[in-house]
């Protein structure tokens, strides 16, 4: 296992295959502990418990870490201590941000942490914090391109982000505490207290017309309300986007609505409900300042950039989804055993002579749709595709967005035997044509026959698409195979290759070819 800079707690640390890795994080407003399986580009998480001490707020009055705060800490820690223990966590690493670097007794906080817990704690540096909640961006948004904010209780931290690395950073001391203290005793100071905060940000211009990407419970719990205003139907946080006006509108309603409206919501904590002003005040300040693109909430931060740090630059170098995926068919499949050469990769290159312009971003989502085919062979037959559907919709996946979950989700409903056509009208099918356009969905449809073809055609395993070819002259959709295999064209098979025929318009046709007739056309 690579190693992680580890604080130990003084448990017994064993050692596992899969190893189990520990990551406390003591911030300004909560703590928790996160526990996952493996260091891996996508570790399961076995475990995970939040328990707000509000350590924080005893800084507004007199720099010091209030005694209720430090005693809420400890017996939180003390509970996390046993609880590894217990795990079998093989790797623990605790680590304290803005407030116990700032608060004048924040190391006699973390001496008595070790001497009642066991446990090290490391109070980190403004440029770790930062660099961390970056990489933990970059680590779920592959892709990202532009600014990282992770508003923590005490702290803001904003940095530039491009090509998978940190730039430009900057930490600001006004997280959801300070900013909720400063909107209690004047209200009509935020906006110019937020303002004169973020004249430090000259380099803005780096930001501007790309997106920003929200880091942080504060502004988690404000994507959380606006999914809840917009009747938005899915309710996975991560890579959820808000339109560029959405923090205005956010700050109007919040001046217009009482905190126990508020506590109502669905997923909006209690001890978060009244941070959400001040938290939306700053969201709709710095995204105005950066003139972004639009807002797009990350449930990755801090601990998952720990995590992405001490991986090889090639794990680094991953892709999420897939990887994700491939887990899952692991995990789940029928003949899978998760390797490169399994499955689902001779479905995607069954499936590749018949969608060669789908495009890079496409076919990485028909990737993990030919991984995640036979992950439901467990569930009742009746009940398979929206078992697909959900695997797609719900799932724990990073690195896709909700349209693309949505394709997804469309492939693994038809490829589990969905009713056709997915236009919305049955009620299992609905939430798609909210996620995706439809010419999107149709696209995945047809993913969903093909592979469904491909599945019948080799009864679920990989050895005989390897003596088969998919491909289409404009006419029919010919379906090639070597002279040995021929035999596997049982009715079942022509069954689903009249059905992939007809929904593209084209005639089912069988061809018999020699082995090198059949090498020729793949390559």
């Amino acid at each position: 296992m690579a190693s992680l800079a580890v604080g130990q707690a003084s448990v017994p640390m064993v050692s596992h295959s899969s190893p189990r890795i520990a990551i406390i994080d003591i911030g300004s407003n909560s703590i928790r502990l996160v526990v996952y399986k493996g260091l891996t580009r996508t570790p399961a998480v076995l475990f995970n418990e939040k328990v707000m001490a509000g350590l924080g707020r005893g800084l507004a009055q007199g720099g010091k870490l209030s005694d209720e705060s430090m005693d809420v800490a400890i017996t939180a820690l003390a509970r996390f201590a046993l609880l590894c223990q217990s795990m079998g966590v093989d790797s623990l690493r605790a680590v304290a941000t803005a407030a116990v670097r700032a608060a004048s007794n924040g190391r006699a906080f973390v001496a008595r942490v070790l001497a009642e817990t066991g446990i090290e704690v490391d109070i980190i540096d403004g440029e770790t914090e930062a660099r961390g909640a970056a990489m933990g961006v970059i680590a779920g948004i592959p892709d990202a391109d532009g600014v990282v904010g992770d508003l923590g209780g005490g702290s803001l931290e904003l940095v530039r982000i491009k090509m998978g690395q940190p730039h430009q950073r900057l930490s600001l001391p006004m997280g959801a505490l300070t900013l909720d203290a400063i909107r209690k005793d004047n209200r009509r100071a935020l906006a110019n207290e937020i303002e004169q905060a973020l004249e430090k940000l000259d380099w803005a211009e780096a930001g501007k017309g790309r997106p920003f990407y929200a880091v942080g419970g504060s502004w988690r719990a404000l994507a959380q309300l606006h999914m809840h205003l917009t009747g938005w139907p899915l309710p996975v946080i991560h890579h959820h986007v808000l339109p560029a006006d959405a923090p205005e509108r956010l700050v109007r309603t919040l001046a217009h609505i009482t905190v126990k409206s508020l506590k109502a919501v669905p997923a909006i904590s209690s001890s978060r409900a009244s941070q959400l002003p001040g938290a939306a005040s700053m969201l709709k300040a710095v995204t105005r300042k950066l003139e972004s693109s639009c807002i797009i909430t990350s449930a990755y931060g801090l601990r998952e950039g720990l995590l992405y740090q001490a991986l090889s630059p090639a794990a680094q170098r991953q892709d999420p989804l897939l990887m994700g995926a491939r887990e899952a068919a692991e995990r789940s499949g029928r003949f899978s055993d998760g390797s490169d050469g399994d499955v689902g990769d001779a479905l995607l290159r069954f499936t590749d002579p018949l969608f060669r312009d789908d495009g890079l971003a496409h076919r990485r989502i028909r990737h993990a749709a030919c991984l995640l085919a036979d992950t439901g062979w467990r569930a009742h037959p009746d009940m398979r595709a929206e078992h697909g559907m959900d695997t797609a919709l719900h799932g724990t996946w990073v690195g896709i967005d909700a349209e693309g979950r949505a394709m997804l989700a469309a492939a693994l409903w038809v490829v589990n035997g969905g009713s056709l056509p997915l236009d919305g009208t049955e009620n299992e099918t609905a939430i798609l044509g909210q996620l995706a356009p439809r010419h999107l969905l149709d696209r995945a449809r047809l993913w969903g026959l093909a592979l469904r073809l491909g599945q019948r055609l080799g009864g679920g395993a990989a050895e005989p698409l390897q003596g088969a070819h998919l491909g289409s002259d404009g006419r029919a959709l010919m379906l090639s195979l070597a002279r040995e295999s021929a035999p596997l064209y049982g009715e079942p098979v022509q069954r689903r290759h009249r059905a992939l025929a007809q929904a593209l318009g084209l005639e089912p046709q069988l061809r018999v070819l020699t082995p090198t007739e059949i090498q020729a056309l793949a390559s």
